[in-house]
C-alpha cells in the first residue's frame, strides 16, 4: 500500500536491491571485466556470486554507471530525476491553472448578472 502512495506522489518505487549491492556489483564488474571474454560472461559470473536475479540487471546498472560517468551517451541519473521533477511541477501548474480559469469564469459570470433590487 505504501508503495502505491509513493508512486502516486511521483516517487520511484523502491529498488529490489540496496544501493550498496548495486555499487559493489558495478565495481566488481569494472575490476574483473578484463578476466572475461565478453561483458555478458562477466555479468553472469558476478550476478551469480551476488545472487542477483539476472545478468541483465547488472548490465543495466553498468550501462547507467557508464552514462553517469560520461563514458557512454545517454540520459544520466541526475537528468532523469530533473525531468521527473519538472514533469511533476508542470502537472501541478496545469492543475492550478485549471482552477484559476474556472474561478475567473465563475466570477466573470457573477459580474455579468444584473442586480435584482
Amino acid at each position: 500500500m505504501e508503495q502505491i502512495g509513493q508512486m502516486r506522489q511521483g516517487k520511484k518505487k523502491p529498488s529490489k536491491y540496496p544501493d550498496e549491492i548495486r555499487t559493489q556489483a558495478v565495481e566488481m564488474f569494472f575490476t574483473s571485466r578484463k578476466e572475461f571474454k565478453t561483458r555478458t560472461s562477466c555479468a553472469e559470473h558476478i550476478a551469480s556470486l551476488l545472487g542477483l536475479g539476472s545478468k541483465e540487471t547488472l548490465l543495466n546498472w553498468v550501462r547507467q554507471a557508464e552514462i553517469d560517468d560520461g563514458r557512454r551517451d545517454g540520459v544520466s541519473t541526475s537528468e532523469t530525476e530533473e525531468i521527473r521533477r519538472l514533469r511533476r511541477e508542470n502537472a501541478e501548474l496545469k492543475r492550478a491553472n485549471g482552477i484559476l480559469k474556472a474561478a475567473s469564469s465563475f466570477f466573470a459570470a457573477e459580474l455579468d448578472r444584473p442586480l435584482n433590487r
